[in-house]
C-alpha cells in the first residue's frame, strides 16, 4: 500500500469517532495554550519583579573593588570615581550612572540616637537610577552635590523623632582613622517600600560625604542602568573590558548583588515548572487513552487486515499519522491561541483590582505584562510534543503483538 493511501485512511480514521477525536485535539491545543500564557505570565511576573526591585536603589549591575559586597568597608574605595563614572556613561547601552559612597554611623536628633547606613549619591543623577528621590512622603529630595542636607528613611525618622528642618547630627569614623562629622539638615523623609532601607538608612549629597569621610573623589561603587534587562550582560561584559586596566575593580550584576531575589525567583519558578509537570502529565494520560481506545475498538478490523496480508508495521505508521496529525493539529491551534492571549495581555497588562495602591506604596507595578520569547513558545509546545509523541508508541507496541485470529474474535 502506498503512503498516500496510508494518510488517507489516517485522515478518514480520525473522524470516525469525531467526539473523542476533538475531545483529544481540544485537551492537547488547550494545554499548549495554558503552557505558552503562564511561562509568558511567568517571565512578565519576574521581569517587573526585578525591574522594581532593582529600581529602587540596587541598579542593574554595580563597579566595586573585588570584596567589598561581601566585606563592606569604608577603606575599599576608589578614586577618580568622577572620571570613571563619565567614561561608563559613554559607553552604548548604559542609560544612567551614578557613584556612590556608603559607610556607618551614629545619628543624632536633638532627643535620641541611632546607628544607620550612610549613602553619599549624586542628587544631578540619583533620579535617573533609583526610585527613593520619587519615594520622598514629605519635603524633598538633595538640591546639591555639596549641601549639607540629608534625607531619611521614614521608619528613621520616627525612630530619632525627626521632621522636616530638624538638624541631625551625624558622628562616625572617616578614612585612616579620622573622624566624620558633620551637622544636617532634613530636607525629605522617603518611603522606599523596602522595610530595612526605610528603618536605616540615610543619604546625603556625594560631595559632602566625600569630605566628612576623608575620601576625596572616592566611592564605594558605581551603580548602572541599562536600557533594559535583556543588555545587562553586553554592558557587564563592555564595562568589564573598560576596566581591564583596573584589575582591582569588578562588575557584579544584579543576580550578585540582589542573591535573595535571584533565590527567591528559582524557588518560584520550580514551583511553577511542578505545576506544568502535573499539568502535562494529567493531559498525556488523558491522550494515552484515547490512543489506546482508538486501537481497541479496531481490533477485529486490523485482525482481517493482517490476516489478508498487511503488514503490522504498516498499520502502525497509519496509526502513528493519525496520531501525528491530532498532535500537530492541536500544537497549532494551541500554540495561536496562547500567543494571541498572551500579545492581548501583554498590550494591555493584566491589573490586580483593588491592589493598586497597595502595589504603588511598594514600589510594584500594578500590572503585569506577560512576555512571549523564546522560552514561552517553544517549551510548552515542545514539552506537549515529546510526551504525546511517547504516547502514541503505546498503541503501536499493542499493534505489533496482534495476532490475526485472536484479534478477529475481539468484538
Amino acid at each position: 500500500m502506498s503512503s498516500g493511501l496510508g494518510l488517507r485512511l489516517a485522515r478518514r480514521n480520525l473522524w470516525r469517532n469525531p467526539r473523542r477525536t476533538i475531545l483529544t485535539f481540544s485537551a492537547i491545543a488547550f494545554a499548549t495554550a495554558i503552557l505558552v500564557f503562564m511561562i509568558a505570565f511567568q517571565q512578565g511576573g519576574y521581569r517587573a519583579m526585578i525591574e522594581s526591585a532593582i529600581g529602587v536603589f540596587t541598579g542593574h549591575l554595580q563597579v566595586q573593588v573585588a570584596g567589598y559586597h561581601d566585606n563592606p568597608r569604608l577603606s575599599e574605595y576608589f578614586e577618580d570615581a568622577s572620571a570613571l563614572e563619565a567614561r561608563i556613561a559613554k559607553l552604548s547601552g548604559v542609560k544612567a550612572v551614578a557613584a556612590r559612597g556608603e559607610s556607618y554611623a551614629l545619628l543624632s536628633s536633638s532627643s535620641r540616637t541611632h546607628g544607620a547606613a550612610v549613602v553619599g549619591v549624586e542628587p544631578e543623577h540619583e533620579p535617573q537610577l533609583s526610585t527613593l528621590p520619587k519615594s520622598i512622603r514629605e519635603g524633598r529630595f538633595l538640591s546639591g552635590n555639596h549641601s549639607d542636607e540629608a534625607v531619611v528613611g521614614m521608619t528613621l525618622a520616627k525612630n530619632l523623632s525627626l521632621s522636616l528642618g530638624d538638624t541631625l547630627t551625624l558622628l562616625g569614623q572617616g578614612n585612616e582613622g579620622s573622624l566624620a562629622a558633620a551637622t544636617l539638615t532634613v530636607v525629605g523623609i522617603f518611603q522606599s517600600g523596602e522595610p530595612e532601607l526605610d528603618r536605616s538608612t540615610m543619604e546625603m549629597p556625594l560631595g559632602t560625604f566625600q569630605e566628612v569621610f576623608s575620601i576625596p573623589d572616592g566611592a564605594h561603587s558605581i551603580a548602572v542602568r541599562t536600557a533594559n534587562l535583556d543588555q545587562v550582560d553586553r554592558v557587564t561584559r563592555s564595562i568589564s573590558a573598560a576596566l581591564s586596566g583596573r584589575p582591582k575593580l569588578v562588575v557584579l550584576p544584579w543576580q550578585d548583588l540582589l542573591e535573595g531575589l535571584k533565590q527567591g525567583i528559582t524557588l518560584d519558578a520550580t514551583v511553577g515548572w511542578f505545576l506544568y509537570a502535573v499539568l502535562v502529565f494529567v493531559v498525556t494520560f488523558s491522550i494515552l487513552n484515547t490512543f489506546l481506545m482508538a486501537v481497541l475498538e479496531r481490533t477485529h478490523e486490523f485482525g482481517v487486515l493482517l490476516a489478508l496480508g498487511t503488514r503490522p508495521n504498516y498499520l502502525g505508521r497509519v496509526v502513528m499519522t493519525e496520531s501525528i496529525m491530532l498532535l500537530l493539529l492541536g500544537l497549532l491551534v494551541g500554540l495561536g491561541l496562547g500567543c494571541a492571549v498572551t500579545l492581548l495581555t501583554g498590550q494591555h497588562g493584566l491589573a490586580f483590582s483593588g491592589s493598586e495602591e497597595l502595589l504603588t506604596r511598594w514600589n510594584l507595578p500594578s500590572r503585569i505584562y506577560p512576555r512571549l520569547n523564546l522560552l514561552s513558545l517553544t517549551v510548552g509546545p515542545a514539552v506537549i510534543f515529546v510526551v504525546t509523541f511517547i504516547a502514541a508508541l503505546f498503541p503501536l507496541v499493542r499493534i505489533r503483538r496482534l495476532r490475526p485470529v485472536d484479534a478477529m474474535k475481539a468484538v
